[in-house]
């Protein structure tokens, strides 16, 4: 048995709790804000309390709406408007498109030139070399953990895909996560979030990269989740749900910015530059077959490898039952979906002529190279056939 050796960045503070976005005013002014470009989602007047409060501290606001996920146009004009306006931090207060969005627009502003020029995949991939505006995160859905990792995606239209921005220095300064905010979410938001974050916790679990310090928030966060998901989704979300949903995005996101992600992730990139589909469904609608192919591959073709006892550390976290074999935490994963009326990637447009070409962009997506072992092209051509 080797010994463990691995890093873990994050967030430079994390702050949790319910009620605690009361103290988001402060906090930014203590960061050295004055003018502050606050990036929200499509309904800005959600973050009327905050920006009420930070004008209480004498900090002025200029309000930019992320009206669906962002694109390199969006990144692009954000920016600007920071840099005329003359703006010195940046809050982000929304669901992951808003995160984002004010992630890329807080290290475009300080860097200069444009989205492209620092864009995986697609665009040039320069290295960002100068501190971001100072950035506090919030978020106000439980899925995507973006308010603790290093990265933001945006859409590329033209190329029909999904890239990362990608930096250590992205961290956000402060990420704020308050239960609260969970209230009055709608159940689809909920649901597809919610399995967005569940993926984020068992993709690095089983990852490539697995760390010690991942696997312990991985366990921890997919058993919140294993308990309250689906009475959140289908009976409304109370405290303790909100507060498990909550710790289950923050986990998830601490663990895909430290060990990867996998195949659900590797597809979900061009799938969401292909079609008009939010995240978090196509990540749900991707899940059951992903593990099923992953497990099915690790038995044939490596069948010493470490992550298939974790198949079934899975089942008995997700099923609470102790005896449970890897094939019923599957079957848990499915029922869920199912319960919580996740729908197809067809629904979004997807069609069998399309899968070879989602194949081929799949395999080259970042997150692709943390799943457990390379998957074939009929393995690929498999998920994506069963996730329509």
């Amino acid at each position: 048995m080797s010994l463990a050796s691995f890093e873990f960045a994050t967030a430079t503070r994390i702050v949790f709790g319910a009620g605690r976005l009361a103290e988001a005013p402060e906090a930014v002014k203590s960061l050295g804000g004055r003018k502050v470009l606050l990036v929200t989602g499509k309904n800005p007047t959600r973050a009327e309390p905050l920006r009420e409060g930070l004008g209480r501290l004498g900090l002025s606001t200029v309000t930019l709406a992320v009206e669906g996920e962002p694109t390199v146009e969006l990144a692009r004009e954000g920016t600007a408007t920071a840099v005329s306006q003359g703006c010195d931090a940046v809050v982000a207060f929304g669901g992951g498109s808003a995160l984002d969005a004010g992630k890329a627009i807080a290290a475009l502003a300080t860097n200069g030139g444009e989205p492209l020029d620092y864009l995986e995949v697609v665009g040039r991939g320069q290295a960002l070399t100068k501190p971001p505006l100072p950035l506090v995160a919030i978020p106000t859905t439980a899925g995507t953990g973006s308010e603790v990792t290093r990265n933001a995606v945006l859409g590329v239209k033209d190329a029909q895909v999904k890239a990362s921005l990608r930096s250590p220095l992205m961290l956000p300064r402060l990420a704020l996560v308050d239960p609260e905010l969970l209230a009055g979410v709608p159940a689809a938001v909920l649901a597809s979030s919610g399995l967005d974050a569940l993926s984020q916790l068992l993709e690095p679990f089983l990852s490539a990269r697995a760390t010690p310090l991942t696997d312990a928030l991985a366990r921890e966060g997919m058993g919140r989740s294993a308990r309250s998901l689906r009475r959140a989704v289908l009976e409304g979300p109370d405290a303790a749900a909100r507060e498990d949903l909550a710790l289950a995005s923050l986990f998830g996101g601490l663990c895909l910015a430290n060990a990867g992600l996998g195949a659900v992730h590797g597809f979900a990139a061009p799938v969401g530059g292909m079609f008009d589909a939010p995240h978090g469904a196509v990540c749900a609608a991707l899940l059951p077959a992903t593990l099923e192919v992953n497990l099915r591959a690790l038995r044939a073709r490596a069948p010493h490898h470490a992550a298939l006892p974790r198949f079934q550390e899975v089942a008995v976290l997700l099923t609470g039952r102790a005896d449970a074999r890897a094939e019923e935490g599957i079957t848990w994963v499915r029922e869920l979906c199912q319960a919580l009326g996740v729908p197809g990637l067809g629904r979004y447009g997807l069609t069998e002529a399309d899968v070879p070409r989602l194949v081929s962009r799949a395999k080259a997506a970042s997150s692709m190279k943390a799943n457990p072992l390379v998957l074939t092209d009929e393995e690929l051509t498999e998920i994506a056939v069963r996730s329509r």
